[in-house]
Protein backbone atom coordinates (compact mmCIF):
# COMPACT_ATOMS: atom_id res chain seq x y z
CA UNK A 1 0.00 0.00 0.00
CA UNK A 2 1.54 3.68 -1.11
CA UNK A 3 -0.22 6.22 1.05
CA UNK A 4 0.11 8.46 -2.07
CA UNK A 5 -2.75 6.38 -3.63
CA UNK A 6 -5.13 7.77 -1.32
CA UNK A 7 -5.92 11.68 -2.33
CA UNK A 8 -7.61 12.38 0.95
CA UNK A 9 -3.67 11.42 3.06
CA UNK A 10 -2.33 14.45 1.06
CA UNK A 11 -4.57 17.24 3.44
CA UNK A 12 -2.27 17.08 6.32
CA UNK A 13 -5.32 15.15 8.31
CA UNK A 14 -5.64 12.51 10.58
CA UNK A 15 -7.80 9.62 9.70
CA UNK A 16 -9.02 7.74 12.78
CA UNK A 17 -12.85 7.61 11.89
CA UNK A 18 -12.81 4.27 9.91
CA UNK A 19 -15.17 2.74 11.35
CA UNK A 20 -18.43 5.27 10.13
CA UNK A 21 -16.26 5.29 6.52
CA UNK A 22 -13.08 4.83 5.05
CA UNK A 23 -10.94 6.67 2.65
CA UNK A 24 -10.73 5.85 -1.43
CA UNK A 25 -7.71 5.06 -3.10
CA UNK A 26 -7.73 6.57 -6.51
CA UNK A 27 -7.73 3.70 -8.97
CA UNK A 28 -11.35 3.45 -7.26
CA UNK A 29 -12.22 6.95 -7.90
CA UNK A 30 -11.03 6.88 -11.97
CA UNK A 31 -12.83 3.58 -12.15
CA UNK A 32 -15.72 5.08 -11.47
CA UNK A 33 -14.84 8.58 -13.51
CA UNK A 34 -14.73 6.14 -16.28
CA UNK A 35 -17.71 5.07 -16.53
CA UNK A 36 -19.34 8.64 -16.37
CA UNK A 37 -16.69 9.74 -18.92
CA UNK A 38 -15.94 6.74 -21.32
CA UNK A 39 -19.23 4.16 -20.97
CA UNK A 40 -22.12 6.00 -18.81
CA UNK A 41 -25.05 3.26 -20.22
CA UNK A 42 -27.76 1.46 -18.25
CA UNK A 43 -27.13 -2.54 -17.13
CA UNK A 44 -28.90 -5.59 -18.62
CA UNK A 45 -30.45 -3.42 -21.46
CA UNK A 46 -28.86 -2.90 -24.22
CA UNK A 47 -27.76 -4.64 -27.38
CA UNK A 48 -24.94 -1.83 -27.68
CA UNK A 49 -21.55 -2.17 -27.43
CA UNK A 50 -20.94 0.52 -24.15
CA UNK A 51 -24.32 -1.03 -22.53
CA UNK A 52 -22.70 -4.24 -22.75
CA UNK A 53 -19.36 -2.82 -21.17
CA UNK A 54 -21.42 -1.92 -18.21
CA UNK A 55 -22.87 -5.31 -18.29
CA UNK A 56 -19.39 -7.48 -18.15
CA UNK A 57 -18.13 -4.47 -15.29
CA UNK A 58 -21.26 -4.55 -13.35
CA UNK A 59 -21.35 -8.46 -13.36
CA UNK A 60 -17.79 -8.89 -13.20
CA UNK A 61 -17.77 -6.49 -10.10
CA UNK A 62 -20.19 -9.56 -8.39
CA UNK A 63 -17.57 -12.21 -9.21
CA UNK A 64 -15.29 -10.14 -7.27
CA UNK A 65 -17.25 -10.43 -4.71
CA UNK A 66 -17.85 -14.04 -4.70
CA UNK A 67 -14.30 -14.60 -4.71
CA UNK A 68 -13.92 -11.84 -1.78
CA UNK A 69 -15.98 -13.93 0.61
CA UNK A 70 -15.81 -17.33 -0.87
CA UNK A 71 -19.46 -17.98 -2.02
CA UNK A 72 -20.59 -20.57 -3.28
CA UNK A 73 -22.07 -19.07 -6.09
CA UNK A 74 -22.34 -15.46 -7.64
CA UNK A 75 -26.14 -16.12 -7.59
CA UNK A 76 -25.83 -15.99 -3.51
CA UNK A 77 -24.58 -12.17 -3.94
CA UNK A 78 -26.91 -9.72 -4.15
CA UNK A 79 -25.86 -5.86 -4.49
CA UNK A 80 -27.99 -3.35 -2.12
CA UNK A 81 -27.67 -0.10 -1.06
CA UNK A 82 -25.67 -1.08 2.09
CA UNK A 83 -25.67 -3.06 5.59
CA UNK A 84 -28.50 -0.90 6.63
CA UNK A 85 -30.40 -2.04 3.18
CA UNK A 86 -29.04 -5.34 3.80
CA UNK A 87 -30.13 -6.35 6.87
CA UNK A 88 -33.52 -5.12 6.62
CA UNK A 89 -34.37 -7.04 3.39
CA UNK A 90 -33.28 -10.12 5.87
CA UNK A 91 -35.43 -9.39 8.30
CA UNK A 92 -38.40 -8.27 5.88
CA UNK A 93 -37.68 -10.29 3.09
CA UNK A 94 -37.24 -13.71 4.50
CA UNK A 95 -37.85 -14.03 8.08
CA UNK A 96 -41.33 -11.94 8.16
CA UNK A 97 -42.67 -15.28 6.15
CA UNK A 98 -40.83 -17.64 8.29
CA UNK A 99 -41.28 -16.74 11.83
CA UNK A 100 -44.36 -17.05 14.22
CA UNK A 101 -45.60 -14.94 17.48
CA UNK A 102 -43.30 -15.70 20.07
CA UNK A 103 -40.16 -17.33 17.91
CA UNK A 104 -37.03 -15.91 19.57
CA UNK A 105 -34.49 -13.28 17.71
CA UNK A 106 -31.13 -13.26 19.84
CA UNK A 107 -29.14 -10.59 19.45
CA UNK A 108 -26.81 -8.89 21.92
CA UNK A 109 -26.71 -5.02 23.66
CA UNK A 110 -23.47 -4.31 21.72
CA UNK A 111 -25.20 -4.57 18.08
CA UNK A 112 -25.74 -1.32 15.77
CA UNK A 113 -28.82 -0.25 15.60
CA UNK A 114 -29.02 -1.88 11.92
CA UNK A 115 -28.98 -4.85 13.54
CA UNK A 116 -31.37 -3.80 16.19
CA UNK A 117 -34.30 -1.88 14.70
CA UNK A 118 -35.14 -4.33 12.19
CA UNK A 119 -35.82 -7.07 14.45
CA UNK A 120 -37.53 -4.71 16.68
CA UNK A 121 -39.92 -3.89 13.64
CA UNK A 122 -40.24 -7.60 12.64
CA UNK A 123 -41.06 -8.46 16.23
CA UNK A 124 -43.74 -5.85 16.91
CA UNK A 125 -45.42 -6.96 13.91
CA UNK A 126 -44.77 -10.65 14.05
CA UNK A 127 -45.26 -11.27 17.32
CA UNK A 128 -42.08 -12.72 17.84
CA UNK A 129 -39.24 -11.85 20.64
CA UNK A 130 -36.46 -9.95 21.10
CA UNK A 131 -34.08 -11.84 23.37
CA UNK A 132 -30.44 -10.46 24.19
CA UNK A 133 -28.09 -12.69 25.01
CA UNK A 134 -25.67 -12.02 27.83
CA UNK A 135 -21.87 -10.39 27.79
CA UNK A 136 -18.74 -11.43 29.96
CA UNK A 137 -16.99 -8.91 31.44
CA UNK A 138 -15.07 -7.63 28.73
CA UNK A 139 -18.15 -7.69 26.74
CA UNK A 140 -17.86 -9.97 24.59
CA UNK A 141 -20.10 -12.93 23.21
CA UNK A 142 -18.98 -16.28 24.61
CA UNK A 143 -20.29 -19.39 23.03
CA UNK A 144 -21.37 -20.79 26.80
CA UNK A 145 -23.12 -17.33 27.09
CA UNK A 146 -24.93 -17.88 23.77
CA UNK A 147 -26.00 -21.39 24.52
CA UNK A 148 -27.44 -20.37 27.95
CA UNK A 149 -29.35 -18.24 26.02
CA UNK A 150 -30.84 -20.51 23.43
CA UNK A 151 -34.10 -21.93 23.88
CA UNK A 152 -36.73 -24.25 21.77
CA UNK A 153 -38.17 -21.28 20.53
CA UNK A 154 -34.88 -20.00 19.28
CA UNK A 155 -35.09 -19.23 15.43
CA UNK A 156 -32.71 -16.39 14.35
CA UNK A 157 -29.19 -15.40 15.92
CA UNK A 158 -28.15 -12.25 14.51
CA UNK A 159 -24.37 -10.74 15.66
CA UNK A 160 -22.37 -8.78 14.11
CA UNK A 161 -19.03 -10.08 12.83
CA UNK A 162 -16.75 -7.43 14.63
CA UNK A 163 -19.09 -4.83 17.21
CA UNK A 164 -18.27 -0.89 16.20
CA UNK A 165 -17.96 0.36 19.79
CA UNK A 166 -15.95 -3.01 21.55
CA UNK A 167 -14.60 -3.88 18.46
CA UNK A 168 -14.85 -7.57 19.62
CA UNK A 169 -14.17 -10.57 16.64
CA UNK A 170 -16.84 -13.42 17.79
CA UNK A 171 -16.72 -16.68 17.21
CA UNK A 172 -18.73 -17.01 14.16
CA UNK A 173 -18.12 -20.85 13.10
CA UNK A 174 -18.44 -22.86 16.34
CA UNK A 175 -21.74 -20.55 16.38
CA UNK A 176 -23.21 -21.48 13.24
CA UNK A 177 -22.05 -24.95 14.18
CA UNK A 178 -23.85 -24.81 17.47
CA UNK A 179 -26.88 -22.95 16.05
CA UNK A 180 -27.67 -25.01 12.67
CA UNK A 181 -27.43 -28.26 15.11
CA UNK A 182 -30.58 -26.96 16.58
CA UNK A 183 -32.16 -25.45 13.29
CA UNK A 184 -31.50 -21.89 14.20
CA UNK A 185 -30.73 -19.56 11.06
CA UNK A 186 -27.15 -17.45 11.86
CA UNK A 187 -27.47 -13.56 10.21
CA UNK A 188 -24.20 -11.96 10.37
CA UNK A 189 -23.87 -7.82 10.19
CA UNK A 190 -20.23 -8.14 8.34
CA UNK A 191 -19.91 -3.74 8.09
CA UNK A 192 -17.03 -3.85 10.56
CA UNK A 193 -14.95 -7.46 9.69
CA UNK A 194 -14.96 -7.30 6.02
CA UNK A 195 -13.01 -4.71 5.12
CA UNK A 196 -10.50 -6.37 7.75
CA UNK A 197 -10.19 -9.63 8.19
CA UNK A 198 -10.08 -12.39 5.59
CA UNK A 199 -13.68 -13.81 5.24
CA UNK A 200 -15.12 -17.54 3.94
CA UNK A 201 -18.58 -17.45 4.27
CA UNK A 202 -18.47 -21.32 3.19
CA UNK A 203 -16.04 -21.88 6.38
CA UNK A 204 -18.22 -19.91 8.77
CA UNK A 205 -21.31 -21.45 7.07
CA UNK A 206 -23.41 -18.40 7.97
CA UNK A 207 -26.68 -18.16 6.45
CA UNK A 208 -26.74 -14.55 5.61
CA UNK A 209 -23.93 -12.04 5.88
CA UNK A 210 -24.67 -8.16 5.08
CA UNK A 211 -21.52 -5.95 4.21
CA UNK A 212 -20.67 -1.90 2.59
CA UNK A 213 -18.71 -1.07 -0.05
CA UNK A 214 -17.80 2.61 1.33
CA UNK A 215 -16.07 0.83 5.04
CA UNK A 216 -13.94 -1.18 2.73
CA UNK A 217 -12.52 1.68 0.01
CA UNK A 218 -15.49 1.71 -2.20
CA UNK A 219 -18.42 4.01 -3.03
CA UNK A 220 -21.14 5.02 -0.82
CA UNK A 221 -24.36 3.89 -1.63
CA UNK A 222 -23.69 0.26 -2.65
CA UNK A 223 -23.90 -2.99 -0.01
CA UNK A 224 -23.74 -6.62 -0.47
CA UNK A 225 -26.22 -9.24 0.99
CA UNK A 226 -25.07 -12.41 0.74
CA UNK A 227 -27.44 -15.51 1.23
CA UNK A 228 -27.71 -18.92 0.72
CA UNK A 229 -28.84 -19.91 -2.50
CA UNK A 230 -32.04 -22.03 -0.88
CA UNK A 231 -32.80 -19.20 1.32
CA UNK A 232 -32.64 -16.24 -0.93
CA UNK A 233 -34.15 -18.30 -3.49
CA UNK A 234 -37.51 -18.05 -0.62
CA UNK A 235 -37.01 -14.82 0.12
CA UNK A 236 -39.99 -11.99 -1.21
CA UNK A 237 -38.65 -9.38 -3.11
CA UNK A 238 -38.74 -6.30 -1.44
CA UNK A 239 -38.65 -4.16 -4.32
CA UNK A 240 -40.53 -5.20 -7.93
CA UNK A 241 -40.13 -3.39 -11.40
CA UNK A 242 -37.48 -3.72 -14.48
CA UNK A 243 -35.25 -5.96 -14.74
CA UNK A 244 -36.16 -8.43 -12.13
CA UNK A 245 -39.01 -10.32 -14.13
CA UNK A 246 -38.77 -12.88 -17.03
CA UNK A 247 -43.31 -11.45 -17.81
CA UNK A 248 -46.30 -10.56 -16.01
CA UNK A 249 -49.73 -10.60 -17.75
CA UNK A 250 -51.92 -10.33 -14.97
CA UNK A 251 -52.16 -10.95 -10.95
CA UNK A 252 -51.79 -14.05 -11.35
CA UNK A 253 -49.29 -14.44 -14.02
CA UNK A 254 -46.12 -12.53 -13.06
CA UNK A 255 -42.98 -14.57 -13.36
CA UNK A 256 -39.39 -13.34 -12.09
CA UNK A 257 -35.21 -14.18 -13.39
CA UNK A 258 -33.44 -16.02 -11.37
CA UNK A 259 -31.13 -14.88 -8.07
CA UNK A 260 -29.82 -13.19 -7.71
CA UNK A 261 -31.78 -10.80 -10.37
CA UNK A 262 -35.03 -10.91 -8.76
CA UNK A 263 -33.88 -9.46 -6.07
CA UNK A 264 -32.56 -6.04 -8.05
CA UNK A 265 -35.34 -4.48 -8.90
CA UNK A 266 -35.19 -1.38 -10.98
CA UNK A 267 -31.82 0.40 -12.18
CA UNK A 268 -29.17 -0.66 -10.14
CA UNK A 269 -26.11 1.50 -8.61
CA UNK A 270 -23.93 1.13 -11.51
CA UNK A 271 -21.22 3.16 -10.81
CA UNK A 272 -21.38 2.08 -7.09
CA UNK A 273 -20.83 -2.02 -7.97
CA UNK A 274 -17.99 -0.97 -10.47
CA UNK A 275 -16.12 1.01 -7.49
CA UNK A 276 -16.92 -1.68 -5.06
CA UNK A 277 -15.14 -4.17 -7.43
CA UNK A 278 -12.31 -1.91 -7.75
CA UNK A 279 -11.54 -1.43 -3.94
CA UNK A 280 -11.61 -5.24 -3.47
CA UNK A 281 -9.11 -5.05 -6.07
CA UNK A 282 -7.05 -2.64 -4.33
CA UNK A 283 -7.89 -4.62 -0.73
CA UNK A 284 -6.45 -7.99 -2.45
CA UNK A 285 -3.42 -7.00 -4.04
CA UNK A 286 -2.27 -5.88 -0.24
CA UNK A 287 -3.77 -8.81 1.49
CA UNK A 288 -6.57 -9.16 4.07
CA UNK A 289 -3.87 -11.14 6.30
CA UNK A 290 -1.59 -8.38 5.98
CA UNK A 291 -4.62 -5.71 6.48
CA UNK A 292 -5.60 -7.56 9.86
CA UNK A 293 -1.83 -8.14 11.01
CA UNK A 294 -0.76 -4.37 10.57
CA UNK A 295 -4.00 -3.17 12.06
CA UNK A 296 -3.25 -5.16 15.27
CA UNK A 297 -0.55 -3.85 15.26
CA UNK A 298 -1.08 -0.55 15.62
CA UNK A 299 -3.99 -0.84 17.78
CA UNK A 300 -2.02 -2.43 20.12
CA UNK A 301 0.79 0.28 20.18
CA UNK A 302 -1.87 2.67 20.35
CA UNK A 303 -3.45 0.94 23.52
CA UNK A 304 -0.19 0.68 25.25
CA UNK A 305 0.15 4.38 25.01
CA UNK A 306 -3.19 5.42 26.04
CA UNK A 307 -3.37 3.07 29.04
CA UNK A 308 -0.16 4.91 30.30
CA UNK A 309 -2.38 8.05 30.98
CA UNK A 310 -4.08 7.98 33.88
CA UNK A 311 -7.01 10.33 33.03
CA UNK A 312 -7.98 8.22 30.11
CA UNK A 313 -10.93 5.23 30.78
CA UNK A 314 -10.35 2.85 28.16
CA UNK A 315 -13.80 1.03 27.47
CA UNK A 316 -12.79 -1.99 25.33
CA UNK A 317 -9.09 -2.77 26.66
CA UNK A 318 -9.16 -6.55 24.61
CA UNK A 319 -10.09 -5.82 21.37
CA UNK A 320 -10.14 -8.17 18.07
CA UNK A 321 -9.69 -5.24 15.87
CA UNK A 322 -8.28 -1.33 14.72
CA UNK A 323 -11.16 0.03 17.70
CA UNK A 324 -10.31 2.03 20.86
CA UNK A 325 -13.03 3.20 22.65
CA UNK A 326 -12.48 5.70 25.54
CA UNK A 327 -13.45 8.61 27.40
CA UNK A 328 -11.15 11.22 29.19
CA UNK A 329 -12.28 11.60 32.83
CA UNK A 330 -14.74 14.62 33.55
CA UNK A 331 -14.93 15.62 29.87
CA UNK A 332 -17.24 15.47 27.51
CA UNK A 333 -16.85 12.52 24.83
CA UNK A 334 -17.35 15.33 22.02
CA UNK A 335 -15.52 18.22 23.56
CA UNK A 336 -12.55 15.48 22.72
CA UNK A 337 -13.82 15.09 19.31
CA UNK A 338 -13.63 18.88 19.07
CA UNK A 339 -10.29 19.16 20.71
CA UNK A 340 -8.65 16.71 18.18
CA UNK A 341 -10.11 18.36 15.40
CA UNK A 342 -8.25 21.95 15.94
CA UNK A 343 -5.53 19.85 15.47
CA UNK A 344 -6.97 18.09 12.04
CA UNK A 345 -7.20 14.84 13.73
CA UNK A 346 -10.96 13.10 12.76
CA UNK A 347 -12.23 11.22 15.65
CA UNK A 348 -16.20 9.34 16.33
CA UNK A 349 -17.63 10.88 19.50
CA UNK A 350 -21.06 9.89 20.47
CA UNK A 351 -22.90 6.41 21.21
CA UNK A 352 -21.96 5.37 17.96
CA UNK A 353 -25.20 4.14 16.91
CA UNK A 354 -25.14 1.09 19.84
CA UNK A 355 -27.40 2.94 21.95
CA UNK A 356 -28.50 0.20 24.23
CA UNK A 357 -24.19 -0.64 24.82
CA UNK A 358 -24.41 2.26 27.41
CA UNK A 359 -26.53 -0.17 29.67
CA UNK A 360 -23.76 -2.64 29.35
CA UNK A 361 -20.35 -0.12 29.35
CA UNK A 362 -22.02 2.76 32.01
CA UNK A 363 -21.12 4.71 29.65
CA UNK A 364 -23.76 6.86 27.38
CA UNK A 365 -20.89 8.08 24.97
CA UNK A 366 -17.73 7.57 24.12
CA UNK A 367 -14.50 8.83 21.99
CA UNK A 368 -14.13 5.96 19.06
CA UNK A 369 -10.47 5.38 17.45
CA UNK A 370 -10.85 3.14 14.53
CA UNK A 371 -7.77 2.15 12.48
CA UNK A 372 -7.37 1.56 8.90
CA UNK A 373 -4.30 0.41 7.05
CA UNK A 374 -3.16 3.66 5.98
CA UNK A 375 -3.10 5.24 9.45
CA UNK A 376 0.57 5.36 10.81
CA UNK A 377 2.77 4.81 14.23
CA UNK A 378 3.41 8.73 13.71
CA UNK A 379 -0.65 9.19 13.39
CA UNK A 380 -0.86 7.50 16.59
CA UNK A 381 1.90 8.95 18.55
CA UNK A 382 0.51 12.82 17.55
CA UNK A 383 -2.97 11.87 19.49
CA UNK A 384 -1.24 10.43 22.05
CA UNK A 385 0.73 13.40 22.98
CA UNK A 386 -2.20 15.66 22.28
CA UNK A 387 -4.42 13.94 25.10
CA UNK A 388 -1.57 13.43 27.68
CA UNK A 389 -2.54 16.99 28.86
CA UNK A 390 -5.87 17.28 30.45
CA UNK A 391 -5.10 21.35 31.54
CA UNK A 392 -4.47 21.66 28.40
CA UNK A 393 -7.36 20.07 26.85
CA UNK A 394 -9.62 22.03 29.46
CA UNK A 395 -7.51 24.90 28.59
CA UNK A 396 -8.55 24.89 24.69
CA UNK A 397 -12.05 24.50 25.98
CA UNK A 398 -12.49 27.92 26.88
Amino acid sequence: MNREDFPMLKKGIIYLDNGATTWKPISVVEKINSYYTQYTANAHRGDYDISMRVDMEYEGARDKVQKFINAKSRQEIVFTSGTTDSLNIIASGFFRHNLEPNDEILITESEHASNVLPWFRLAKTNGAVVKFCELDDNHYVTLNNLKKSITPRTKVISLAQITNVIGDLRPLKEICQFAHEHNIFVVVDGAQSVAHIPIDVQNIDCDFLAFSGHKMCGPTGIGVLYGKYELLNAMEPQNLGGGMNESFDSVDEVYLKELPTRLEAGTPNIEGAIGLGAAIDYLSNIGMENIAAYEQKLRRYAYDKLKTISHIDIINEESDSGIIAFNVEGIFAQDIAVYLNKYNICVRAGNHCAKILKNEVGAKNTVRLSIYFYNTYEEIDKVVELLKDKNKILNEML
